[in-house]
Protein backbone atom coordinates (compact mmCIF):
# COMPACT_ATOMS: atom_id res chain seq x y z
CA UNK A 1 0.00 0.00 0.00
CA UNK A 2 1.69 3.14 -1.23
CA UNK A 3 -0.96 5.74 -0.44
CA UNK A 4 -0.61 7.14 3.10
CA UNK A 5 -3.74 6.52 5.16
CA UNK A 6 -4.52 9.36 7.59
CA UNK A 7 -7.47 9.05 9.97
CA UNK A 8 -9.09 12.28 11.14
CA UNK A 9 -10.36 13.50 14.47
CA UNK A 10 -12.44 16.67 14.43
CA UNK A 11 -12.96 18.36 17.80
CA UNK A 12 -15.96 20.33 19.04
CA UNK A 13 -16.25 20.99 22.79
CA UNK A 14 -13.61 18.35 23.47
CA UNK A 15 -15.50 15.60 21.62
CA UNK A 16 -14.72 13.67 18.46
CA UNK A 17 -17.33 14.66 15.86
CA UNK A 18 -18.01 14.70 12.14
CA UNK A 19 -19.88 17.36 10.23
CA UNK A 20 -21.60 17.01 6.87
CA UNK A 21 -20.34 19.47 4.23
CA UNK A 22 -18.84 21.58 7.00
CA UNK A 23 -22.27 22.38 8.46
CA UNK A 24 -22.02 22.84 12.24
CA UNK A 25 -25.75 22.14 12.57
CA UNK A 26 -25.23 18.69 11.00
CA UNK A 27 -22.93 17.34 13.69
CA UNK A 28 -22.61 13.79 14.95
CA UNK A 29 -20.55 12.83 18.01
CA UNK A 30 -18.62 9.59 17.49
CA UNK A 31 -16.48 9.52 20.61
CA UNK A 32 -16.58 11.53 23.82
CA UNK A 33 -12.84 10.94 24.30
CA UNK A 34 -10.60 11.99 21.39
CA UNK A 35 -7.48 10.83 23.24
CA UNK A 36 -8.86 7.29 23.46
CA UNK A 37 -9.80 7.53 19.79
CA UNK A 38 -6.27 8.55 18.85
CA UNK A 39 -4.87 5.67 20.90
CA UNK A 40 -7.17 3.29 19.04
CA UNK A 41 -5.87 4.55 15.70
CA UNK A 42 -2.32 4.01 16.91
CA UNK A 43 -3.15 0.47 18.02
CA UNK A 44 -4.53 -0.24 14.54
CA UNK A 45 -1.12 0.57 13.14
CA UNK A 46 -1.59 4.09 11.85
CA UNK A 47 1.37 6.42 12.10
CA UNK A 48 -0.29 9.77 11.43
CA UNK A 49 -3.37 11.69 12.54
CA UNK A 50 -5.18 14.68 11.07
CA UNK A 51 -6.54 16.66 14.04
CA UNK A 52 -8.93 19.53 13.37
CA UNK A 53 -9.95 22.16 15.93
CA UNK A 54 -13.45 22.97 14.65
CA UNK A 55 -14.07 25.29 17.62
CA UNK A 56 -10.89 27.10 16.59
CA UNK A 57 -11.93 27.32 12.95
CA UNK A 58 -15.24 28.85 13.99
CA UNK A 59 -13.82 31.28 16.55
CA UNK A 60 -10.74 32.12 14.41
CA UNK A 61 -8.17 31.29 17.05
CA UNK A 62 -6.79 28.02 18.41
CA UNK A 63 -9.08 26.55 21.10
CA UNK A 64 -8.37 22.84 21.57
CA UNK A 65 -4.60 22.86 22.02
CA UNK A 66 -5.06 20.90 25.27
CA UNK A 67 -6.49 17.98 23.26
CA UNK A 68 -3.54 18.19 20.88
CA UNK A 69 -1.10 18.20 23.80
CA UNK A 70 -2.77 15.17 25.39
CA UNK A 71 -2.76 13.16 22.15
CA UNK A 72 0.88 13.87 21.40
CA UNK A 73 1.83 13.08 25.00
CA UNK A 74 -0.03 9.75 25.07
CA UNK A 75 0.64 8.45 21.55
CA UNK A 76 3.51 8.37 19.09
CA UNK A 77 1.29 9.53 16.25
CA UNK A 78 2.62 12.17 13.88
CA UNK A 79 -0.11 14.80 14.24
CA UNK A 80 -0.93 17.45 11.69
CA UNK A 81 -3.12 20.06 13.31
CA UNK A 82 -5.43 22.65 11.80
CA UNK A 83 -8.29 24.96 12.69
CA UNK A 84 -8.05 28.52 13.94
CA UNK A 85 -4.38 29.10 13.08
CA UNK A 86 -4.51 32.84 12.44
CA UNK A 87 -1.57 34.43 14.26
CA UNK A 88 2.06 33.84 15.20
CA UNK A 89 0.85 32.97 18.69
CA UNK A 90 -1.59 30.37 17.35
CA UNK A 91 0.97 28.51 15.28
CA UNK A 92 3.57 28.66 18.05
CA UNK A 93 0.99 27.25 20.47
CA UNK A 94 0.22 24.37 18.08
CA UNK A 95 3.87 23.40 17.66
CA UNK A 96 4.48 23.81 21.39
CA UNK A 97 1.58 21.43 22.08
CA UNK A 98 3.26 18.75 19.98
CA UNK A 99 2.02 19.16 16.42
CA UNK A 100 4.50 17.80 13.88
CA UNK A 101 2.82 19.79 11.12
CA UNK A 102 0.26 22.57 10.90
CA UNK A 103 -2.44 22.97 8.27
CA UNK A 104 -3.36 26.56 7.44
CA UNK A 105 -5.80 27.60 4.76
CA UNK A 106 -7.75 30.76 5.52
CA UNK A 107 -4.63 32.71 6.40
CA UNK A 108 -3.06 31.74 3.07
CA UNK A 109 -5.99 33.50 1.39
CA UNK A 110 -6.33 36.53 3.64
CA UNK A 111 -2.69 37.09 4.67
CA UNK A 112 -0.40 35.36 2.16
CA UNK A 113 2.69 37.16 3.45
CA UNK A 114 2.11 35.77 6.94
CA UNK A 115 1.62 32.24 5.61
CA UNK A 116 4.86 32.40 3.64
CA UNK A 117 6.65 33.78 6.71
CA UNK A 118 5.57 30.61 8.54
CA UNK A 119 6.78 28.41 5.68
CA UNK A 120 10.16 30.10 5.87
CA UNK A 121 10.32 30.05 9.68
CA UNK A 122 9.15 26.50 10.32
CA UNK A 123 10.10 24.88 7.01
CA UNK A 124 8.02 23.68 4.07
CA UNK A 125 8.04 20.13 5.49
CA UNK A 126 6.08 21.25 8.57
CA UNK A 127 3.51 23.42 6.80
CA UNK A 128 0.46 22.11 4.95
CA UNK A 129 -1.49 24.45 2.69
CA UNK A 130 -5.19 23.92 3.27
CA UNK A 131 -7.00 24.25 -0.04
CA UNK A 132 -10.65 23.60 0.75
CA UNK A 133 -12.71 24.13 -2.38
CA UNK A 134 -16.39 24.73 -3.11
CA UNK A 135 -17.66 25.48 -6.62
CA UNK A 136 -14.08 25.98 -7.77
CA UNK A 137 -13.28 28.64 -5.15
CA UNK A 138 -11.15 28.30 -2.03
CA UNK A 139 -13.29 28.46 1.12
CA UNK A 140 -12.17 30.09 4.37
CA UNK A 141 -13.02 30.50 8.07
CA UNK A 142 -14.21 26.97 8.75
CA UNK A 143 -15.87 26.81 5.31
CA UNK A 144 -18.25 29.58 6.28
CA UNK A 145 -17.11 31.88 3.47
CA UNK A 146 -16.01 31.34 -0.13
CA UNK A 147 -13.14 33.55 -1.24
CA UNK A 148 -12.59 34.92 -4.74
CA UNK A 149 -9.49 32.70 -5.09
CA UNK A 150 -9.77 30.02 -7.78
CA UNK A 151 -8.13 26.75 -6.77
CA UNK A 152 -5.51 26.24 -9.49
CA UNK A 153 -4.12 29.82 -9.51
CA UNK A 154 -4.12 29.69 -5.70
CA UNK A 155 -2.06 26.50 -5.73
CA UNK A 156 0.22 27.80 -8.47
CA UNK A 157 1.18 30.82 -6.41
CA UNK A 158 2.23 28.74 -3.43
CA UNK A 159 3.87 25.88 -5.30
CA UNK A 160 6.10 28.44 -7.01
CA UNK A 161 6.90 29.87 -3.56
CA UNK A 162 8.09 26.49 -2.28
CA UNK A 163 5.03 24.89 -0.67
CA UNK A 164 5.30 21.08 -0.80
CA UNK A 165 2.25 19.80 1.12
CA UNK A 166 -1.37 20.48 0.17
CA UNK A 167 -4.53 19.19 1.84
CA UNK A 168 -7.41 19.56 -0.61
CA UNK A 169 -10.97 18.98 0.57
CA UNK A 170 -13.89 19.02 -1.84
CA UNK A 171 -16.42 20.49 0.58
CA UNK A 172 -19.53 19.37 -1.28
CA UNK A 173 -18.43 15.76 -0.73
CA UNK A 174 -17.13 16.03 2.84
CA UNK A 175 -19.05 13.80 5.22
CA UNK A 176 -21.41 12.63 2.47
CA UNK A 177 -19.84 9.21 1.78
CA UNK A 178 -20.39 9.86 -1.92
CA UNK A 179 -16.84 9.19 -3.07
CA UNK A 180 -13.79 11.44 -3.49
CA UNK A 181 -13.21 14.13 -6.11
CA UNK A 182 -10.69 11.94 -7.95
CA UNK A 183 -10.82 13.90 -11.21
CA UNK A 184 -9.98 17.10 -9.34
CA UNK A 185 -6.96 15.47 -7.73
CA UNK A 186 -5.82 14.11 -11.09
CA UNK A 187 -6.01 17.63 -12.51
CA UNK A 188 -3.93 19.02 -9.65
CA UNK A 189 -1.28 16.30 -9.93
CA UNK A 190 -1.03 16.68 -13.70
CA UNK A 191 0.00 20.29 -13.16
CA UNK A 192 2.00 19.78 -9.95
CA UNK A 193 3.30 16.18 -9.88
CA UNK A 194 5.83 17.09 -7.20
CA UNK A 195 3.15 18.00 -4.63
CA UNK A 196 2.46 15.84 -1.61
CA UNK A 197 -1.28 16.05 -2.18
CA UNK A 198 -3.59 14.86 0.59
CA UNK A 199 -7.11 14.08 -0.64
CA UNK A 200 -10.02 14.69 1.70
CA UNK A 201 -13.78 14.47 1.46
CA UNK A 202 -16.29 11.82 0.41
CA UNK A 203 -14.35 8.65 1.21
CA UNK A 204 -16.92 5.87 1.65
CA UNK A 205 -15.12 2.53 1.29
CA UNK A 206 -11.86 0.70 0.56
CA UNK A 207 -12.47 1.00 -3.17
CA UNK A 208 -12.44 4.80 -2.95
CA UNK A 209 -8.99 4.66 -1.39
CA UNK A 210 -7.79 2.23 -4.07
CA UNK A 211 -9.13 4.59 -6.75
CA UNK A 212 -7.15 7.49 -5.33
CA UNK A 213 -4.04 5.33 -5.08
CA UNK A 214 -4.37 4.28 -8.71
CA UNK A 215 -4.71 7.96 -9.65
CA UNK A 216 -1.33 8.62 -8.02
CA UNK A 217 -2.62 10.52 -5.00
CA UNK A 218 0.07 10.32 -2.26
CA UNK A 219 -2.21 10.46 0.81
CA UNK A 220 -5.83 10.42 1.91
CA UNK A 221 -7.67 11.67 4.99
CA UNK A 222 -10.83 9.87 6.07
CA UNK A 223 -13.16 10.08 9.03
CA UNK A 224 -16.84 9.29 8.73
CA UNK A 225 -16.31 6.15 6.63
CA UNK A 226 -14.17 4.68 9.40
CA UNK A 227 -16.46 5.74 12.22
CA UNK A 228 -19.44 4.20 10.41
CA UNK A 229 -17.61 0.91 9.83
CA UNK A 230 -17.45 1.23 6.05
CA UNK A 231 -13.69 0.68 5.72
CA UNK A 232 -12.14 -2.68 6.53
CA UNK A 233 -8.59 -2.11 7.72
CA UNK A 234 -7.92 -5.82 8.03
CA UNK A 235 -7.57 -5.67 4.25
CA UNK A 236 -5.33 -2.62 4.32
CA UNK A 237 -1.59 -2.62 4.87
CA UNK A 238 -1.48 0.31 7.26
Amino acid sequence: MNIELIPAIDIIEGKCVRLTQGDYTRKKVYNEDPIAQAQEFEQLGFKRLHLVDLDGAKSRHIVNDAVLRAITARTRLVVDFGGGIKTDDDIAKAFDAGASMVTAGSIAVTQPELFMKWVQRYGAERMILGADVRNGNVSIHGWKEDSSEKLIPFLNKYVKAGVKNVLCTEISRDGTLEGPATELYKQILQQYPELYLIASGGISCNQDITELEQAGVPAVVFGKAWYEGRIDFKKRNV
